[in-house]
């Protein structure tokens, strides 16, 4: 039982030494095979098999109070207020003394709404009501018949109200002692604070949920309050020609790494499927950067010993001027001055189609205007070079990843960001768009450790038995013929978390592709072999992808294909991996998207696909200042493929894949692609098209540079 009394087998020589030491159960290790504990005198944390537990004493146990000295019904805990459906309309801005304020634009009435939270007991003797933390002791409950007497004249003196009446637990209660905590133990172990802290706090689903809460409240005032320190709308008459698009309040609790709460925030968003093309917005594309840049940028920064830095924007759609002519009503909780009043919309806002285009032209201009170059490889990295001194932005919607080899360039490129945008600089990289970043002198350690935990929490497979490899060899999860599973919803949303757990593990690209396909009707045995992936992360939830410091930062590319892989196209599917000085960048696993007549065949589309990648990545490369002047190399292990790419021969079963043909023999030809055979055993691309067994899929993960990161004690 968490939290009891173990003792723990001391492995000591000495005969007068204690056979034991007393410690604490804390819980069970992830990395190895052992219970973890901690030492009540040292205070020391680690793991061990020899344990031995005590389930009857708990040291840590909390202290905990009485409810009543009559009865257990008499204690009223008022966590949020009361407020009437009238008040809700009213909310808005207030100071800290309670005035009637109105908004910088004159337009916006508010009120303050009142706050309780303390914890009211049952009143003392002297008639005043006893707070929880001034109770020392209490003594127990009396008889059965006394408290039921002491409810009734108690629910009888109780003002009726919506909010008032007091709870009373039930009658089948009565005969068992209730108790009530007073105080409250840390967490020994963080993963159980992070368990804790996200199933204990919930986001409120609408306004009049979240207005009751302190914490809500305020984040929604800082969220008017930047909307309208930016000029985001101004109030106008409702026009007649024009219909107005409603808003809503969306709110979200942002956790950091560890699990603790790090920010309420509450955004208020447009309705933005009521806009109509054409009138209300046109053009709507905006890029964000991929993933591959990031883990490129990641890897060359890692080899060059560059900075890494994180800045974050405030409010950042807020800051994109609108060009269209877009209307909305006011937001739910803030009244106009005058009625028939709408809000012109000056800046984007959130929701609306064009919002994220306004943004990045908006933040474009800017980084333009400082010096920085566009890459013409991804459009969402910019790159800035005086003289020796280089630094690069990778921009993600608001969220900016800085390298660079100079710190004063740095910091001066902060500045310039601090003068035209609310920003807040987050320091040194360490979480990233859900990925977690572990720098040292070997390297840059990239996992998603927090994401797979909250994944197996909301599966409530916490607890599961983990498995050693994913799926079973030769397994094929299309062909099946078991009963439609029930919750389709459920397995399309577990699946899109997997997609994005594929960034930092590789080894799962092919599993999720081939469960991907399913998701229209899914069926039971569909979602057993989901759990059974499931499984796989309990055992490794902290694995990820190792990016070398000692790199050459040359490219090298394995491509591989699986022929009529798919049972009912009988299409082929291609599998590839890049690596960059010996570390994984850029991988995936797509079908192809016509069949193929031969195996042959099948592996040179393949071949095809990985060359594009090649070419791309080489000229991202470019953009970072590396030069990558020697030849690509491929690696095949099929030698039909590769005598097709080497020799200019066609003949009747080569002649419709005549493009294909031409594009890599061109490549090869002009010396940016080697090809070279490898062995089917050694071909990393081969975990990417096929389930594999046991010893070969663990094989190629070694090699593809997929590590464990062993848990902290």
């Amino acid at each position: 039982m968490f939290g009891c009394l173990c003792y723990v087998h001391s492995k000591s020589s000495d005969k007068f030494d204690q056979r034991s030491r007393k410690c604490v159960f804390l819980g069970y290790s992830y990395s190895q095979r052992g219970w973890k504990v901690m030492e009540l005198e040292s205070k020391k944390h680690f793991v061990s098999r020899d344990v031995r537990f005590d389930e009857t004493q708990f040291p840590f146990d909390l202290k905990l109070v009485p409810l009543s000295t009559h009865s257990a019904g008499d204690m009223v805990m008022e966590s949020r207020p009361h407020i009437h459906d009238d008040d809700l309309t009213d909310f808005g801005l207030t100071h800290q003394h309670g005035q009637r304020t109105n908004s910088s634009s004159g337009n916006f009435t508010t009120i303050e709404v009142p706050m309780q939270t303390n914890i009211v007991m049952p009143d003392g003797p002297s008639g005043q009501p006893v707070e929880a933390e001034d109770l020392t002791h209490v003594e127990e409950a009396t008889t059965h018949d006394t408290s039921q007497g002491m409810q009734s004249d108690t629910a009888s003196s109780t003002p009726l109200g919506r909010g008032l009446r007091r709870k009373f637990p039930s009658v089948h209660l009565h005969d068992y002692v209730q108790t009530h905590a007073a105080t409250t133990a840390p967490h020994y172990h963080p993963t159980q604070s992070s368990s804790s802290a996200i199933s204990n706090e919930k986001e409120p689903n609408s306004y009049h949920d979240a207005v009751r809460d302190p914490r809500w409240r305020e984040a929604m005032r800082k969220e008017i309050d930047a909307m309208e320190a930016n000029g985001t709308w101004i109030l106008v008459t409702m026009p007649t020609h024009e219909k107005p698009i409603h808003c809503k309040w969306v709110y979200k609790i942002k956790y950091k790494s560890n699990g603790t709460i790090e920010r309420f925030k509450a955004r208020l968003v447009v309705c933005g499927n009521r806009q109509v093309e054409g009138i209300d917005n046109h053009e709507t594309f905006a890029p964000v950067a991929k993933m591959t840049t990031v883990r490129t940028l990641l890897d060359v920064a890692t080899a060059k010993n560059w900075e890494l830095h994180q800045m974050d924007v405030d409010n950042a759609f807020l800051h994109g001027k609108l060009n269209e002519e877009v209307y909305m009503y006011p937001p739910l909780g803030f009244s106009t001055t005058r009625p028939n009043q709408v809000c012109l919309l000056q800046r984007s806002l959130y929701g609306l189609r064009q919002a994220p285009r306004c943004w990045f032209s908006r933040l474009s201009n800017a980084l333009i205007s400082y010096g920085f170059i566009r890459s013409y490889a991804d459009y969402s990295l910019f790159t800035l070079r005086k003289g020796h001194d280089f630094v690069c932005i990778m921009v993600y919607v608001d969220d900016l990843l800085i390298a660079g080899n100079n710190s004063s360039l740095v910091g001066a490129i902060k500045k310039h960001l601090a003068a035209c945008f609310p920003i807040k600089d987050l320091g040194r990289l360490k979480y990233f768009l859900g990925l977690e970043v572990a720098r040292s002198p070997t390297g840059i350690f990239l996992c998603q450790r927090k994401y797979t935990l909250d994944l197996l929490d909301e599966l409530g497979m916490s607890g599961c038995k983990p498995s050693d490899f994913p799926m079973e060899a030769h397994h094929k999860p299309p062909v099946s013929t078991s009963p439609l599973f029930s919750q389709p919803e459920r397995y399309r949303r577990v699946i899109g978390k997997l997609i994005y757990l594929t960034l930092t593990r590789p080894e799962l690209s092919y599993y999720v592709h081939i469960l991907a396909q399913l998701m229209q009707s899914p069926r039971t045995n569909h979602w057993d072999a989901v759990l059974r992936v499931i499984r796989y992360l309990k055992g490794q939830p902290r694995q990820g992808i190792l990016l070398c410091s000692a790199s050459d930062l040359r490219l090298q590319g394995y491509c591989d294909s699986d022929w009529a892989a798919c049972p009912i196209s009988r299409r082929s599917l291609t599998g590839y991996l890049v690596m960059l000085g010996g570390s994984p960048i850029s991988w995936k696993t797509k079908k192809q998207p016509t069949m193929s007549r031969s195996s042959a065949e099948a592996e040179y589309r393949s071949m095809a696909t990985v060359g594009c990648e090649l070419l791309w990545l080489k000229r991202l490369l470019l953009s970072l200042g590396i030069s990558h002047s020697r030849p690509m190399e491929v690696f095949c292990d099929n030698q039909a493929a590769l005598y097709i790419a080497s020799n200019p021969i066609f003949h009747e079963r080569t002649r419709h894949i005549e493009i294909d043909c031409h594009f890599v023999r061109d490549l090869i030809q002009q010396g940016t692609l080697f090809t070279k055979h490898i062995g089917s055993s050694l071909q990393l691309a081969d975990i990417f098209t096929k389930s594999l067994g046991s010893q070969q899929f663990h094989f190629l993960m070694s090699k593809l540079g997929v590590l464990n990161l062993p848990a902290s004690t």
